[in-house]
């Protein structure tokens, strides 16, 4: 079976993964929400999370600007580095996460 793209895949899936990395360091599920709106501009209790990751990213009502400040390494990629629009968002919001599982204060994180 050949293996999905995190582009295709649907965000309901992965959205429960960013909550179980948070959740395993003793942060909730309302902090990983803060971090998506403030990111994406989605409020998380009456979003649809039945879209694919591309199609949650593209048609994100409010990308925050302030993303371009999100640096560092996720997964051993340079977050900033990334070329492709798409995946850069997708990293960004996986950056946010794990510096919330890390302990990060959300003042912090929500530069």
């Amino acid at each position: 079976m050949p293996r999905q793209s995190i582009f295709d895949m649907q965000f309901s899936k992965v959205y429960p993964l960013l909550v179980q990395k948070a959740e395993r360091k003793g942060r909730t599920r309302a902090e990983v929400d803060a971090v998506i709106q403030w990111l994406t501009g989605y409020d998380m209790a009456v979003t649809d999370l039945d879209v694919t990751c591309r199609s949650f990213f593209e048609n994100a009502p409010a990308y925050n600007p302030r993303a371009e400040m999100i640096t560092g390494r996720v997964c051993g990629i340079q977050v900033e580095a990334i070329t492709d629009p798409l995946m850069k968002k997708i990293r960004q919001l996986d950056k946010l996460t794990d510096e919330l599982a890390k302990g990060w204060p959300m003042e912090k994180i929500l530069r």
